[in-house]
């Protein structure tokens, strides 16, 4: 029996959307603009990185191959490896959002097809009468905020009044979230957690997909920093994911990172957390040593949205990717006969893009592992390929959704 394990570069898309322009997005090419930058000098930062994008492991899993399928062009400024190693292809998402829940739910096999709810963009972005609802339910003396925002720039703007007034700071994006950024002592964690209980409640008739505690601390606007205490409360899949499917089948799923928050903790059997792209690598090596046959290691490897992505710093995105190219033969290394390994992403997030908000483009599919030959998979037609691939690997029946690359 094998195992597999499923790494998501979070908001690592490869351009070429094909329903894009809907989504304002036409254009968009979070790969190829960050390669295009790093070729002309731009993603250049004293003591973080210099000169082109250098992504030799994933190069050779065929990355570059992905991005002419996808796009239509090579990244400017990279070699292409002599040889490509393993299954590379890229993928067209069905769900109707550009968010993390609905990428991530697709992947594992379970497009999501209805709208979900999203707040105004002008004026306050939550009504009175809501706004009463959390003040009353949760016993809190107002919110600050109110508004579409960028959750460092108004913890730094507010974060002060928050911890005099004890009002928490609430704000969204143009994602279907709820967003509640509290200080850790001066508000407490534990009752930062409570108050996302009861908004996730509140919102459910509202078709809202996250509510999602950020817990800053410092003193100051200068020290104010969030923390690795990030939790996501989901609304549930629509249907059973791949993984309900291996937990029913006696499997094991390892969450590392806010996997387990993405799915509502459901088909979830143990979980690990950790705070950064390169603990989440430390996290994932150690699950790794302890997989058994059968088991699935699922991984979101969230800086590259949360720090890069949505800050548009290309320079930091570059770093970031190349630190994790950096890791993979350590990945390599730890792979037994029957493994695979699958890097994707979720949706795009163009750190060069206008606004702050994801970006509609195809995701990349590299596959490898002992014994899985090198071969073009082409352009999937669904994210759910990824998670119906997963379970042809592990020996599950097949998915409504997806078929499988293998």
């Amino acid at each position: 029996m094998a195992r597999a394990f499923l790494f998501v570069l979070d908001s690592f898309g490869v351009g070429g959307g094909q329903d894009a322009q809907a989504y304002n997005d036409l254009g968009s090419n979070t790969f190829g603009h960050i390669a295009e930058f790093c070729a002309a000098g731009a993603a250049d930062r004293a003591g973080l990185r210099q000169g082109p994008l250098s992504l030799p492991n994933m190069s050779s899993l065929g990355l570059l191959e992905i991005a002419k399928l996808a796009s239509g062009d090579y990244p400017i400024g990279m070699q292409r490896p002599e040889r490509v190693f393993g299954l590379h292809g890229a993928a067209n998402e069905l769900s109707l959002g550009k968010d993390t829940p609905s990428g991530h739910w697709e992947i594992a096999g379970t497009p999501v097809t209805f709208d979900w709810g999203y707040f105004p963009t002008e004026g306050d972005a939550f009504s009175p009468e809501l706004v009463e609802a959390i003040c009353r339910e949760a016993d809190i003396p107002g919110i600050l905020g109110n508004c579409h925002a960028s959750g460092t720039d108004i913890i730094a703007k507010l974060g002060e009044e928050h911890v005099r007034t004890g009002k928490p700071i609430c704000y969204t994006s143009s994602d279907s979230v709820f967003q509640i950024a509290a200080h850790e002592t001066h508000f407490g964690l534990e009752r930062l957690l409570k108050l996302c209980e009861t908004v996730r409640t509140l919102l459910d008739p509202l078709n809202i997909g996250r509510v999602i505690a950020r817990p800053f601390t410092g003193e100051t606007p200068e020290t104010f920093e969030r923390t690795g205490n990030r939790r996501d409360y989901s609304v549930l899949p629509p249907e059973p994911t791949l993984l309900d499917r291996l937990v029913s089948a006696g499997r094991t799923v390892h969450a590392v990172g806010k996997i387990a928050d993405i799915f509502a903790h459901q088909g979830i059997s143990r979980v690990s957390k950790a705070n950064g792209n390169h603990a989440l690598m430390n996290a994932t090596l150690d699950t790794m040593a302890q997989a058994e046959q059968g088991d699935l290691v699922f991984t979101n490897f969230v800086d590259f949205d949360m720090l890069y992505g949505h800050r548009r710093d290309v320079a930091g995105y570059a770093a970031a990717l190349e630190e994790f190219d950096r890791s993979l033969p350590e990945v390599h290394r730890r792979l037994q006969p029957g493994d695979m390994v699958i890097i994707t992403a979720d949706h795009g997030c163009d750190p060069t893009w206008r606004g702050t908000d994801h970006t509609r483009e195809r995701v990349p599919i590299m596959a490898f592992g002992p014994g899985i030959r090198s071969r073009s998979i082409g352009l999937r037609p669904t994210f759910a390929d990824i998670g119906e691939t997963v379970a042809a690997h592990l020996g599950i029946p097949a998915g409504r959704h997806g078929w499988s690359f293998l």
